[in-house]
Order: C-alpha cells, then sequence, then structure tokens
C-alpha cells in the first residue's frame, strides 16, 4: 500500500446546513477523496462498522482520545471511515461523544473496494465491510499503513485489533516528521 495514491471516490455525506428548514437542518454533500485528502497530512483509520463492539469501545474512543497527540504531530485532520452510510456514522458520532475525530460515510463500500480492503462479514449477518487499518496520507499517498493480520472473508479471525492503534500511527509519526 505505501506509496499508492489513495482512491478518487465520491462519498454522500451530510452536512449541517441552518439554511435547511424543519427538525433535520442538514443536506446531502458529496466530498471527493482527492479533493478532500489534496495538500494535507491526514491520519484515516477504517473499521468493520458503527456500533459494532471493538470499533465502539476501543478503536474509535483511543483515536478521539489521542487525537491532539495525532495533531501536534503533524496531522492535519483524523477521520474514521466505514462501509455504513451517513445517518448511520452521524449517530454513531452522537453516541459516542466524538467531538474531534471526523466520521467519513462509505456507504456503498466504494472507497474501500478500491482500497482492497473490502471484506466479507456475513458469518456475522453484516455484508461487505472494511477490514481493520489505518494509513497515514501524505497529499494523496498513502506514506503510513497499519494493517490488522489475517484479512479474509470467512471470520477466521477474533477481530482483531493493535496493528492500527492509535500508538502505533503516533510512533510512526515520531519517527518520520514531516
Amino acid at each position: 500500500m505505501l506509496g499508492r495514491t489513495i482512491p478518487d471516490v465520491t462519498l454522500k455525506t451530510r452536512v449541517r446546513d441552518e439554511t435547511v428548514e424543519g427538525p433535520n437542518p442538514f443536506r446531502w454533500q458529496d466530498v471527493g477523496t482527492a479533493d478532500l485528502f489534496a495538500g494535507k497530512l491526514m491520519v484515516v483509520f477504517s473499521l468493520p462498522g458503527a456500533f459494532t463492539p471493538t470499533c465502539s469501545t476501543e478503536q474509535c474512543p483511543a483515536f478521539e482520545r489521542d487525537y491532539d497527540a495525532l495533531k501536534k504531530l503533524g496531522a492535519d485532520e483524523v477521520y474514521c471511515l466505514s462501509v455504513n452510510d451517513a445517518f448511520v456514522m452521524y449517530q454513531w458520532g452522537r453516541h459516542l461523544g466524538l467531538e474531534k475525530v471526523k466520521l467519513l460515510p462509505d456507504g456503498s463500500g466504494d472507497f474501500t473496494r478500491r482500497m482492497g480492503m473490502l471484506i466479507r462479514k456475513d458469518h456475522l449477518g453484516f455484508g461487505e465491510r472494511s477490514w481493520r487499518y489505518a494509513m497515514v496520507v501524505d497529499d494523496g499517498k498513502i506514506v503510513g499503513w497499519f494493517e490488522e493480520p489475517g484479512i479474509n472473508d470467512a471470520g477466521l479471525d477474533e477481530d482483531p485489533y493493535g496493528e492500527s492503534a492509535p500508538d502505533k500511527v503516533i510512533a510512526w509519526l515520531e519517527a518520520n516528521p514531516k
């Protein structure tokens, strides 16, 4: 993955817009990943799904806790990407009380598929989801890569989490200052 350019796909997001009347003041906004990552140093972590155990109790909260450390080491932003729609990602962020980490919905799995990280979690009834990984992206190029071992479609794992934890990313950023 190192040295690859991230996939240029359009993510369907929802953004707050006070000009929208009613109880749901949000509008659809397409976000192109090429534009989002252009000229910036970004930390991205991807996980199997919103509201799932490891993602909700460990991985996403850990990146939220370590957000300031990641920013201090040069990250312009920290994004969590999941194969979930914008509505689910929004509610999950509210549920977790996220204030710093930004959530990116990859509802159709297009980004994840093009990253080669789309797996099947049919054994859990999830369908297609992302394998757990993190990366450092510099101006659209992957410069740091952290993937959980044993990628598979058959559930031949115990949902590994460790290699994609924020402490690994922090150590990489410390060893590779911008």
